[in-house]
């Protein structure tokens, strides 16, 4: 296998970029490599840039809609050169996404519905931007998967969300933004440092040339930051993601001092935008 490095593959301004939506996964490790990538083509994206530190095995794709790229996602807040060398590559106003491996992305209605189509709609209500909450998964049995990922018997947290006000430099509320916390940065937060416990990244976004993500995965522009518009709610998503049960099963600080990641408010996660829904995870907005 051979793969382009990332910097190579945008200098040579290639046609699979011309159009979005275009999904950014960022692969740190071998796990649901090949679930990861065919979910976000089910969903609909133009193009998937696969980027790895070294050649992945991809899953079959005829319509060549995933290019695997070299990148060091291994490195601390990978995602910051990444996504900000594609959001200056492509043109103006292209919808990007980015994840993870082991992430999965969920909107309204998005067993039925393609994410561009969505996106239309959100364009119309003169949105550049889509919060979505990142939903920690868990396996059950830790015994069964040490690496905490169960794709057939997933689980997650359905209570114990909760937001708080964003305060900006002169230390009053910004307009429209919160902080969302919960899952297992909230349950296991004396394993995870302050400034990761947020459960809230902004998935989806309009490329600009003045725009640029931060590590902490908001953005430069304060406006795409922000929930929802000022005249109603917006849609809003989730990203399904196992990446912390993950990280708390490897690091040493936390993997001796965690048994299980089951407790009372566990459930079984459905793969259902409607169970993300009912739950208040997702939010349809004037969307039907």
């Amino acid at each position: 296998m051979t793969a382009r490095a990332l910097e190579e593959y945008l200098a040579s301004q290639p046609e699979s970029l011309i159009k979005g939506p275009i999904a950014i996964i960022l692969i740190e490790d071998a796990a649901a490599v090949a679930e990861t990538l065919l979910h976000h083509l089910r969903l609909g994206f133009r193009h998937i840039l696969a980027l790895s530190p070294e050649p992945v095995a991809l899953p079959d794709d005829p319509k060549g809609r995933i290019t695997n790229l070299i990148w060091n996602t291994r490195l601390p807040d990978a995602h910051v050169g990444a996504v900000n060398a594609v959001s200056k590559a492509v043109a103006p106003g292209t919808w990007l996404y980015y994840c993870y491996n082991a992430e999965f992305l969920f909107f309204p209605f998005s067993e039925s519905r393609r994410v561009g189509e969505m996106l239309t709609f959100h364009v119309e209500e003169r949105r550049d931007a889509m919060l979505t909450y990142v939903v920690d998964l868990y396996a059950p049995d830790l015994t069964v998967c040490p690496d905490a990922v169960d794709l057939e018997q997933a689980m997650f947290d359905r209570t114990g969300y909760y937001a708080l006000g964003r305060m900006g430099p002169n230390g009053h509320p910004l307009e429209r933004q919160l902080d969302f916390h919960g899952g297992l940065r909230w349950r296991f937060e004396e394993f995870v440092p302050a400034n990761r416990r947020r459960i809230d990244r902004i998935g989806l976004f309009r490329a600009r040339p003045d725009l640029s993500v931060t590590a902490d995965h908001r953005f430069n522009i304060q406006e795409y930051n922000t929930y929802s518009c000022q005249w109603h709610h917006n849609l809003t998503g989730a990203i399904a993601s196992f990446r912390v049960a993950k990280a708390l099963v490897k690091n040493p600080g936390s993997r001796d001092q965690i048994g299980s990641f089951v407790w009372r408010s566990s459930h079984r996660f459905e793969w259902s935008s409607q169970q993300l829904m009912d739950l208040g995870l997702t939010e349809p907005g004037q969307w039907f």
